[in-house]
């Protein structure tokens, strides 16, 4: 099914007793995010809090998407689906991309302030840690931009802080699309209009937040995996096309010469990410549903609830990419939450040929999604699940031979989140390793290593008796 809104999909959290709604009254500072985490850490159900201290019948959302029973309602799937379902579901569906269906107007602009009245404090934007440079509005919010010249609408999620009543933050990661479109406008001499959109539907959150293509647009790819078009209307101060159904849309203007401090922020490595300046959004309009749901990730370290969000798109974009790459023999592909979604690609190959597995390996790094921040790639067989660690921990130990199963690749696209890097001394590139921990393709069947097997039809035996053997124990 495809969610008309956030607040459809939290309706249809409580049906499935995946959410808790908290009417106690919580603080936005520092007091929510550490109920969240302390919950995603037990995984906990979503929480929408609905007394948050100063601001009444302003709910907050959080933990929406931090168990793979969650994601997989996200996407309109069972909840019992498993997670390599899902990632299956995700790369048939973007095959056919669905463009956006233009609407005039909706939810988003049932209230519309402009002015004086602009106030980002007016809204429940948690502080969510102690080192935190202030209140981040913008954790899970889509940012649209438009290329200049080609017309390119992208979306993308970058953190915002709020550092006045009019102005917040972003941190535009060089290389990212949204950076791309702004340099355009610095060689322009332009300001470059911008929306931002928090509180939509979870499938256009787990789209934006992803690693898509360049020069393609995200609403289509939201639009192929919810299975239906993306409702957009014009933004008020441009013609940019904006959620209809979002909670709330933020809308100005980005001078690509202006700087100011922002952060640190606890980012998703679990470390905090220095503060220094960088551009932000100089707001002029603030368009709102009455009594909007601020939808609110608390990051940090690993496993919650961007972990496993990042886990799904970045699984799900890169194997969508090496599908459409025709790399033959792809059993299986995953991002571990444990690294943030990123970092890390494990994939399972049925090797027909030599060389195979080195080929999968190279096509992870060589991919849209997989080019940005991945330094270890580990190919396994097609009999060992990706998704259970221990198994590929068992291929590394048992099959992986360094000397002949290790390469290494130097000067990757980095992501400036990676605390191993030595960011301020100018480190921009990361080095790959590969990890082959498939049993060569070219070893004769009969000579090389003879797996251990229970034998089938003893197997089915113990099972039959399963329940007569037991009887009785203590």
């Amino acid at each position: 099914m495809a969610y008309a809104d956030i607040r459809e999909f939290i309706e249809k959290l409580k049906a499935e007793g995946e959410l808790c709604a908290v009417t106690a009254e919580v603080d936005w500072k520092l007091e929510l995010s550490h109920i969240a985490k302390l919950n995603e850490e037990q995984h906990g159900p979503a929480l929408l809090f609905q007394n948050v201290k100063g601001y009444a019948g302003m709910p907050v959302f959080t933990s929406a998407l931090a168990t793979p029973e969650r994601l997989a309602l996200a996407l309109g799937l069972e909840k019992n689906t498993s997670f390599i379902d899902i990632v299956k579901t995700w790369v048939a569906r973007v095959r056919e991309k669905v463009p956006v269906k233009r609407v005039e107007g909706g939810p988003c602009k049932e209230k519309i302030v402009k002015g004086d009245d602009i106030d980002l404090f007016a809204f429940p934007v948690p502080q969510y840690y102690e080192g935190d440079g202030g209140r981040y509005i913008g954790t899970t919010n889509c940012i649209i931009s438009r290329d200049p010249d080609s017309g390119w609408v992208n979306l993308g999620t970058h953190r915002m802080q709020i550092l006045d009543k009019k102005r917040a933050g972003i941190w535009m990661i060089p290389g990212k699309h949204v950076e791309l479109h702004l340099q355009k406008y610095r060689e322009r001499g332009e300001k470059m209009p911008v929306a931002v959109a928090i509180g939509v539907d979870p499938v256009l959150f787990l789209c934006s937040s992803g690693p898509m293509p360049a020069e393609e647009d995200e609403y289509e790819f939201a639009g192929a995996i919810r299975q239906a078009p993306v409702e957009v209307c014009s933004a008020e101060l441009s013609d940019l096309p904006v959620p209809a159904a979002a909670e709330m849309i933020l809308e100005g203007y980005v001078d690509p010469n202006e700087l100011a401090q922002e952060g640190p922020f606890g980012e998703y490595s679990g470390y905090y990410q220095a503060s220094y300046p960088k551009n932000f959004l100089e707001v002029e309009c603030i368009t709102h549903r009455m009594n909007p749901i601020h939808w609110g990730c608390t990051t940090g370290r690993p496993v919650t609830d961007i972990h496993m969000l990042m886990a799904l798109n970045r699984t799900a974009q890169l194997w969508a990419d090496i599908d459409r790459m025709g790399i033959p023999g792809i059993v299986g592909v995953y991002c571990p939450p444990e690294t943030g979604g990123y970092y890390t690609a494990i994939v399972a190959v049925r090797q027909t040929y030599p060389g195979q597995a080195r080929q999968a390996a190279m096509a992870v790094a060589a991919s849209s999604a997989g080019a940005y921040s991945t330094k270890l790639i580990v190919v396994v067989d097609d009999d060992i699940d990706p998704t259970n660690l221990s198994l590929v921990w068992w291929a590394i130990g048992m099959r992986y031979q360094p000397e002949r199963g290790t390469d290494i690749l130097r000067r990757g696209r980095a992501s400036h989140v990676d605390p191993s890097l030595r960011m301020q001394e100018g480190q921009d590139y990361t080095s790959r390793i590969i990890i082959d921990a498939t049993v060569p393709f070219e070893w004769p069947k009969d000579k090389s290593p003879q797996l251990i097997q229970l034998t089938e039809s003893v197997k089915n035996q113990v099972l039959r008796r399963w329940n007569e053997i037991f009887a009785g124990s203590k």
